[in-house]
């Protein structure tokens, strides 16, 4: 019988059920003592023994004391069990069981969002969106070539996985630790160096699980994760630019270091296969977010994978673009907010977005001084402009309360669910 395997050893349970049936039998006794119903014989032994101690003659003061000890008892093996079951289904976790059932059921009745990008932007909107539902798909982008990740995309021609792996930190659930350990840089060792931890991983995995989902799945059950993370593409696709004077640049970091002016970027092959589940979540997805991150080189690549465009648009989620909070060189320089919108309809079409969220709160002086020396500039918000391309405008304090001029993931997180949960 399945009652049996509570009786099992290890489990940490059995005294404290017994300790319950203690506190509900006192308790019993305490109650028919109060009522004058006394079930048990006066001459028998324990019989005596009980109603000498709670005062034969007061036997509804006496019951009611009993009564208070029974409750004890039950109480204090009641939380002894609901902390073992912690445990047990939370290794290593000091939270409450109550805030475990609310991650494990609330947050699987949460909005359905996919959200396509790459990478710190991504990131970001993950770790907010994470603690209002599990239903999170992420999209994300594969034509990095650059540091980790592009030597074990050369080398061993496998996907890029430093997005991937920043995309499971965000989502994981010890995210902090797992961030200190996956994100983990070695600094020697012949072939070693410059490589994360996490990259590693996520390769080693493909090797032994039989593909790249495959590894990422079983990471995601390590991690914990909310929700699942998915390449945009299982191709070795390369980003391609041609620039406004008309030269065309191969690879993701030739094109960033070129710090000239994009035209546009397509993929190499043209016409890269999505992953099937990708297309799932698209059409079950009651939100489906653009964004923030790098326009040309981690937002509009997923656009370009074949059929994802199209799944969008088929969809009858929300669609929702995140514009970014500072300009970025190279890529966006002088763009602003009606312009990277504009970028992604010159691309993928018009009438792609329902939505886009923008920041309304101007940063620090002295934050800004940092990125003005690297060419950044904070995002203008040209409300006319945006008016023209038929998309509405949630505006908002997104800042986050630091050096960096980024986004904070709980604001971020809090005005896409708003918008989510509208009737707009």
């Amino acid at each position: 019988m399945k009652l049996l395997k509570w009786l099992y050893p290890g489990l940490r349970v059995k005294r404290w059920l017994l300790l319950i049936i203690i506190g509900l039998m006192v308790i019993g006794f305490g109650v028919t003592s109060i009522s004058g119903q006394l079930f048990l014989q006066v001459d028998h032994g324990l019989s005596k023994m009980l109603y000498t101690l709670i005062g034969r003659d007061f036997p509804a003061l006496g019951g009611i004391v009993t009564v208070f000890l029974g409750l004890l008892l039950l109480t204090l093996g009641l939380r002894q069990i609901f902390k073992s079951l912690r445990v047990s289904l939370w290794p290593g976790s000091n939270e409450a069981l109550v805030d475990i059932l609310y991650q494990r059921r609330v947050l699987k009745n949460g909005p359905r969002i996919v959200v396509l990008g790459g990478g710190t932007g991504l990131s970001v909107l993950l770790r907010g969106l994470k603690t209002y539902t599990s239903n999170i798909t992420a999209i994300v982008t594969v034509t990095d070539d650059g540091g980790s990740s592009g030597r074990l995309r050369t080398e061993l021609g496998v996907l890029p996985p430093g997005d991937i792996r920043n995309c499971l930190v965000a989502l994981a659930d010890k995210e902090t630790v797992m961030e200190e350990v996956l994100s983990y840089r070695f600094k020697q060792g012949q072939g070693l160096t410059g490589h994360s931890l996490g990259n590693l991983l996520l390769v080693a995995l493909s090797e032994m699980a039989g593909g790249f989902v495959h590894a990422i799945q079983e990471l995601s059950k390590v991690l914990a994760v909310r929700g699942q993370v998915l390449p945009a593409t299982l191709a070795q696709a390369v980003l391609c630019a041609e620039m406004m004077d008309g030269q065309m640049v191969e690879g993701e970091t030739q094109i960033t270091g070129l710090k000239g002016h994009i035209k546009r970027v397509y993929l190499k092959p043209s016409n890269p296969q999505p992953v099937d589940e990708s297309l799932k979540a698209i059409a079950q997805a009651e939100a489906i977010i653009l964004g923030p991150g790098s326009l040309y080189t981690s937002i509009i690549p997923n656009l370009l994978v074949e059929g994802i465009v199209e799944a969008i648009r088929q969809s009858r989620g929300k669609k929702i673009y995140i514009c970014n909070v500072m300009t970025q060189p190279g890529e966006t320089d002088g763009y602003t907010a009606s312009d990277h919108l504009q970028a992604i309809y010159e691309h993928c079409g018009c009438n792609l977005v329902d939505y886009i969220i923008v920041n309304n709160r101007l940063a620090l002086r002295k934050q800004l001084k940092k990125y003005e020396t690297q060419g950044a500039y904070p995002v203008k918000v040209n409300t006319q402009g945006l008016a023209k391309l038929g998309v509405g405008v949630v505006q908002e304090n997104l800042l986050d309360q630091s050096d960096l001029v980024r986004h904070n993931p709980q604001r971020l997180a809090q005005t896409v669910i708003n918008l989510i949960i509208s009737n707009e």
